[in-house]
């Protein structure tokens, strides 16, 4: 398992917040899956994605920060 994996796993079983972003990210992972499966997109479901993805990666940016805070 790579250093990373490591301190994702450590964080997840030690840090409340941390945890809550992952899942939270995991969940906006799976709502953009099912959008992009339409055949269809509207434009509302296009903005959907959009907007889910730019949460996603402020979640990223904020478990990034804390795996950062946990090699110092």
């Amino acid at each position: 398992m790579a250093k990373e994996d490591k301190l994702v796993q450590k964080l997840l079983e030690e840090d409340d917040e941390f945890r809550n972003l992952f899942s939270e990210h995991r969940q906006l992972d799976e709502k953009v899956a099912v959008l992009e499966k339409k055949e269809i997109l509207s434009i509302e479901d296009e903005l959907e994605i959009k907007q889910f993805k730019k949460l996603k990666l402020s979640l990223k940016d904020k478990m990034q920060n804390k795996i950062k805070e946990l090699k110092k």
